[in-house]
């Protein structure tokens, strides 16, 4: 029986219902209760904070993993009460840099692409571009289970004006042609879902991450703006960064992996200025497989 899909609509029906600054109390302090309970995913979540900072350790490290799930309750909270925010309340709270490279790449004809980790909110800044900046937004997101809870994270992301294509083999197709529509794609990419990525060394240790984001710029001259949207309080604030150079050096193969290893090194960057806001919980790296229950090689 499917208790999850329920469980988020009643959520986001309370968060919408709710006072804005009530939302973002509560929320944190639910974090930290599950900070208590989610043994396994806690301690993937260490194993992170520490590749960010291989300092950490004893209390300063327990802090900062409550930290971080405390930020990735608000990012909820404040995700699900999104379809109660006026434009003027999401413009209000959004300050920004770096919109200039969104605009040129439009403005060149084709749509950016912006890469982002998992970080912060980033859906409020998406909404506050199909909203207040009118600008049409798609953005990539992995199929979840069960299948109700997916089909319910389309829908809701469609209701603030996001267009949604699934994670998989058509994938590419739809990105190119909102591309030439000027759409901004938004693209998480800080974890190599498919398995089929380009080999990159992240925060020092070797990983995956995904290359349709270096080979769709190669086929399309769409730039990569690498993004993150922070948490500031009461507001957040979104950076863009300059495009990553995509022109071609060598062969594809070598071009790709070229790219996609900038892109990670723009991810780190990204990640350090706020690592308590990076909600990444599953594992990332190969020797992180060890730590999944019942999950071998």
């Amino acid at each position: 029986m499917d208790l999850v899909t329920p469980s988020y609509r009643a959520a986001s029906r309370l968060a919408c219902a709710l006072p804005g600054p009530l939302v973002e109390a509560v929320a944190p302090a639910l974090g930290s209760l599950a900070a208590l309970r989610d043994t396994d995913r806690r301690r993937m979540v260490e194993r992170h904070q520490r590749r960010v900072d291989p300092s950490l350790s004893g209390r300063a490290l327990a802090a900062r993993v409550r930290a971080v799930y405390r930020s990735y309750a608000r990012y909820y909270g404040e995700s699900f009460r999104l379809p109660s925010v006026s434009a003027e309340e999401l413009d209000a709270r959004l300050t920004y840099e770096g919109y200039e490279h969104i605009v040129a790449a439009r403005e060149a004809g084709v749509g950016p692409m912006l890469v982002l980790p998992h970080l912060g909110s980033w859906e409020w800044c998406a909404y506050w571009l199909t909203r207040v900046a009118g600008v049409p937004v798609t953005a990539v997101v992995e199929r979840l289970e069960p299948p109700a809870l997916f089909e319910w994270f389309v829908r809701f992301r469609e209701s603030i004006g996001m267009h949604i294509v699934p994670l998989g083999p058509q994938a590419g197709r739809e990105l190119v042609a909102a591309i030439k529509e000027r759409h901004v794609i938004a693209l998480l990419v800080d974890r190599d879902i498919s398995g089929g990525g380009v080999e990159v060394s992240f925060f020092g240790e070797k990983t995956t991450l995904p290359s349709g984001p270096a080979v769709l710029a190669l086929r399309t001259g769409a730039p990569l703006l690498p993004t993150a949207v922070y948490d500031r309080g009461r507001g957040h604030h979104g950076v863009v960064r300059p495009p990553i150079p995509v022109e071609r050096r060598g062969s594809f193969r070598d071009d790709v992996a070229r790219i996609t290893q900038a892109m990670a090194d723009e991810l780190e960057s990204l990640i350090r200025a706020a690592p308590e806001q990076w909600h990444l919980m599953q594992p990332n790296w190969p020797s992180d497989r060890d730590l999944v229950p019942g999950r071998r090689g």
